[in-house]
């Protein structure tokens, strides 16, 4: 798809239902995964699961998720009965981090180093495999960077020249209020993390709870500004806010 055609589609999907948009997305994509990890991944893949027999899930494993996190991914695998790709980071990349910086670096020069090796590297490896793929990200998750976030678009930050990589955010619209419902109204399985009072989970070291009345993503990263509050899944969004 060329870039005008995104933006012709871009514009039609713009107000169109989650459904309908993950419906058009597993269309036109068979090469095209669910990227997924928290509430609104697992809704993605309740509604694609009622679309589409076969569909692809992948899930990037740190090394350093809650447990809860990780009884989450088996539940949600056993209940929709698919598989979830687990991606892991290069062990040796890892372990050269942790031998030069300790397992808390992050904490004193930030986040991005750690992210790069645990988060990044590997989910660019997964994405060099698709055509497409589907995330969870909503506008009101944090309006410093995910605030313009359409529901189509090319996905420059892992785009090659010889490939041009198409991302779905069919929540882009929904807010945390509308997620909840639909779990509780189709029985999706949540992360038992939500039940303790973390709403945005990511790993373990640097996510915390979240007091009333404050944003999801407070809870993530918390010793950094807010336009630093992403992990390079998104990076594009960084660079847009800018």
């Amino acid at each position: 798809m060329k870039s005008a055609d995104i933006s012709k589609l871009e514009a039609e999907y713009a107000t169109k239902s989650p459904q309908e948009i993950l419906a058009f997305a597993l269309e036109q994509f068979d090469n095209i995964s669910i990227s997924f990890s928290g509430a609104e991944d697992v809704v993605l893949v309740d509604m694609a699961s009622k679309i589409k027999k076969d569909i692809q899930v992948f899930s990037i494993d740190t090394g350093r998720l809650h447990s809860e996190t990780y009884k989450f991914i088996d539940r949600v695998r056993k209940q929709y009965r698919i598989k979830i790709d687990v991606i892991f980071p290069d062990s040796t990349e890892v372990e050269n981090l942790v031998r030069e910086k300790g397992l808390f670096s992050f904490y004193e020069d930030g986040h991005k180093e750690c992210c790069g090796i645990r988060k990044v590297r590997p989910l660019r490896r997964k994405l060099a495999h698709l055509d497409a793929w589907i995330t969870g990200q909503r506008r009101d998750q944090n309006p410093a960077t995910r605030a313009s976030v359409p529901v189509i678009q090319i996905d420059s930050a892992f785009s090659t020249a010889e490939r041009t990589l198409i991302k779905f955010n069919p929540l882009a619209n929904w807010t945390s209020k509308q997620v909840w419902q639909y779990i509780e109204a189709n029985n999706v399985p949540y992360n038992q993390l939500h039940d303790k009072g973390f709403v945005s989970i990511g790993c373990e070291p640097c996510t915390r709870t979240v007091l009333p009345h404050q944003h999801e993503r407070q809870g993530r990263w918390w010793w950094e500004e807010a336009t630093m509050k992403e992990c390079g899944f998104h990076s594009m969004n960084t660079a847009q806010n800018n």
